[in-house]
Parts: structure tokens; C-alpha cells; sequence
């Protein structure tokens, strides 16, 4: 396996090690100005190494009747909360909670943006005090020679209610501002029965609206839900990513294995049906989406109901079984990030929707704009970037 610092070595010089500070979405599309709303960002599309600009709210008429968006239903949860070491001040950010009923925490300082700031983690037995009486007491790294995430006994109250009374939405220093927890939220996030969630959103999905997605199932697109509820990826550490819990239902892998056996019978990558161009396409919404629907094929490409845990790191070598494209937003480029993006569709094709991106002055982060990576097909199929005038 390729690791992270031999993909950063390898991109560097095509991709950038770091975003201009200006180019970091600071509020969302929504607050940038009157009669504004969620999907009025850019949308960036790679077809192979070709690109065309678009906005988001054209992204119907990109794609084709039989495309297949697999999307990620877990909800945000208002996963920052203020607490106490001794006298310091801390912030703790709940990534994980683990079957044994501990929570994978970082502990992180408050800085005077209204942010906070790396903190190093540990030692065993740290005692942090939290409103409401509720008490952590680091036990262990979350994995070997990790010093950020530590899995944490809780006693006194559960963190449910604790993060629905006293938490708030994690928030890095790019951002302007605090939001509301409805701002992190997903049109596809679904309440969860135990309260888990995503620590950080599945920020890919945040441009869809209830208009847009109407829009998109009367052209014949289909939508696959599968959820993973993401872990604390601080903006500071690039690290492979961590076990996640995922789901895939047997609903969703039925519509995936139908789509992907719908385009295996073609003769071309598409074709014509009473003179609309049919997709069959698998797309997944975020690279949380790749991850769950990956996790859940076998070596045969076949996709089963599958739920627990998964470790899966999607890399070139191992290749993806299922996806066929893929839209996420614009990151800095960790390791892990430029591993599946690659694995989707190249390091050509990478690069050159990275460069792309900064030349265009596209926005970045959770609030940003979006990429829409397709794959490349032959030379025969017609308007390689759907039907938009």
C-alpha cells in the first residue's frame, strides 16, 4: 500500500500543499448574500482529464436518467463541548462511541477566535469535567502512537443528551463564525435511534436542497442511502482515517448491484431510450459514501447488506469495486482524500481539477463549492457533460 507521505510527495507540485487563505469558505452559500440559498455554489465537473464549469443547481441536467447517487444519511451532531482539566479550559470534540459504550474524544484548546487549537493528548488517566456533571477519564490512544484521539470512560449522564443541551457544532478557524447546528445538517440526514451521528458533516451532500433532489428523481435519477458516521478529522492532521461505523441496507445494495449490472449489459457506456441518453452510473455523494458502499462489496464487485465497523482505506492499488464517480467537496488534499479521489479517477485527472479549482478561484472546505469527478468514456457516447446549454 502507497502511504500518505508517498501521495503527498507524489502530488506535490501538482496539487497544493495548502489553500490560499482566501479561497476558504468562511459562512455558508446561504449567508452570502440576499436571496441566496444552499446549492447556490460552483459546481466543478471532471470528465477524465477534461473539465467544464457549471453551477451546482445544474447538476440535473448533468446527469442522465438511470444514474444512481448512493448518499449518506447520518446526521451532524453538536459534537464540540466547553469543559475543564484542573483549572484549563478545553474543548472536547466526541468523534466515536465505541460498542463498549467509551467515546473516541480529542481534547482541544480554546483560542481567542472563538475557535480552537491543537492540543497534545493524554496521559492515561486525564479527568475532564463537563456541564451537567458529566465526567470523562481518558484510558487509552485510540490506536497505537495516536496522541489526538483517546478513548474516554463517561460517567455521570449520557452524551446524547449531553451534546443536544450543551454542545454545538465543531468549528475550525476559517470558518467566520459559530452556526447553528440546522446549518451542518444534510438533506438526507436521518435521526439516528441511539443519537449517533457524524462528528464532522458529510459535507458533500450540503448543496442539495428538497427542490433540487425532485428535480433530479423526475429526470430519473435514483438515490441509494447508506450511512457512516464520521470521526473528528482535525484540519491540522492529516492522518488515514480512523475505523466508522456504516450501514448499507439491503434496499440500497439491491439498487447499486441492479444499476452496476445495467451498464455491465450495454454495449456502450450509455445509450439511447425514447431519446434520453441512459446513465446507469454509481456516483457516490462524499467520500464517506465511498467508503460505506466499498466496505460492502466483495472481490466480485457485488454489493451485500453489511453493518459495523470499518477500517477500509480506499487507495489506487486496491482499487474501487463499485463506484463509478464520485461528488465531494473541495479539501485541503490529505493522504487519504488524494488516495480515493485518485482511486475514482486518476492522478491525472486529480491534478488537473485541482489546478482547475485554484485557477478558477472555487471556494474550499465544508461551505465551499463541489467537484463532480465522471468517468471517462468513449468517444462515441455523446455530450461527454450531459445536457446543459
Amino acid at each position: 500500500m502507497t502511504s500518505a507521505t508517498g501521495v503527498t510527495a507524489r502530488v506535490r507540485g501538482r496539487v497544493p500543499v495548502r489553500v490560499p487563505e482566501e479561497l476558504s469558505a468562511r459562512v455558508p452559500a446561504e449567508q452570502r448574500g440576499p436571496g441566496r440559498g444552499r446549492d447556490d455554489v460552483r459546481l466543478l465537473v471532471s470528465w477524465g482529464t477534461e473539465v467544464a464549469h457549471h453551477a451546482f443547481r445544474e447538476l440535473p441536467c448533468l446527469l442522465r436518467a438511470g444514474d444512481l447517487l448512493v448518499v449518506n444519511t447520518s446526521p451532524t451532531l453538536a459534537a464540540a463541548v466547553d469543559g475543564r482539566v484542573g483549572h484549563a479550559r478545553v474543548v472536547v470534540h466526541f468523534s466515536t462511541r465505541g460498542d463498549d459504550g467509551r467515546w473516541a474524544v480529542e481534547l482541544r484548546d480554546p483560542d481567542d477566535r472563538g475557535t480552537t487549537r491543537a492540543r497534545a493528548g493524554g496521559p492515561v488517566g486525564t479527568e475532564v469535567g463537563l456541564p451537567g456533571g458529566v465526567r470523562l477519564v481518558l484510558a487509552e490512544p485510540l490506536s497505537p502512537g495516536s496522541g489526538r484521539l483517546w478513548w474516554a470512560g463517561v460517567s455521570g449522564g449520557a452524551v446524547p443528551e449531553l451534546l443536544r443541551e450543551h454542545g454545538r457544532p465543531i468549528r475550525y478557524s476559517y470558518t467566520e463564525r459559530d452556526q447553528p447546528l440546522s446549518v451542518y445538517q444534510t438533506a438526507f440526514a436521518l435521526p439516528s435511534a441511539d443519537g449517533s451521528g457524524s462528528a464532522e458533516m458529510p459535507s458533500a451532500a450540503r448543496p442539495f436542497t428538497a427542490g433540487l433532489v425532485a428535480e433530479l428523481v423526475s429526470r430519473g435519477v435514483q438515490f441509494a442511502p447508506v450511512t457512516l458516521h464520521t470521526g473528528v478529522a482535525s484540519a491540522e492532521a492529516h492522518e488515514p482515517p480512523y475505523p466508522e461505523r456504516f450501514a448499507v441496507p439491503e434496499a440500497s445494495a439491491r439498487l447499486i448491484n441492479a444499476a452496476r449490472a445495467g451498464r455491465r449489459g450495454r454495449a456502450a457506456p450509455a445509450r439511447q431510450r425514447g431519446g434520453r441518453r441512459v446513465g446507469g452510473r454509481v456516483i457516490a455523494v462524499g467520500t464517506t459514501a465511498v467508503r460505506a458502499v466499498e466496505s460492502a462489496a466483495g472481490a466480485d464487485g457485488v454489493v451485500r447488506a453489511r453493518a459495523g465497523w470499518t477500517d477500509l482505506v480506499v487507495t489506487p492499488e486496491r482499487g474501487v469495486r463499485v463506484v463509478d464517480g464520485l461528488l465531494t467537496g473541495l479539501h485541503e488534499p490529505e493522504a487519504s482524500h488524494l488516495l480515493m479521489l485518485e482511486a475514482v479517477a486518476g492522478r491525472a485527472a486529480i491534478g488537473r481539477g485541482y489546478d482547475e479549482a485554484l485557477r478558477g478561484r472555487y471556494l474550499w472546505h465544508e461551505f465551499g463549492d463541489v467537484h463532480l469527478v465522471l468517468p471517462e468514456e468513449g468517444p462515441h457516447t455523446g455530450h461527454r457533460f450531459g445536457n446543459c446549454v
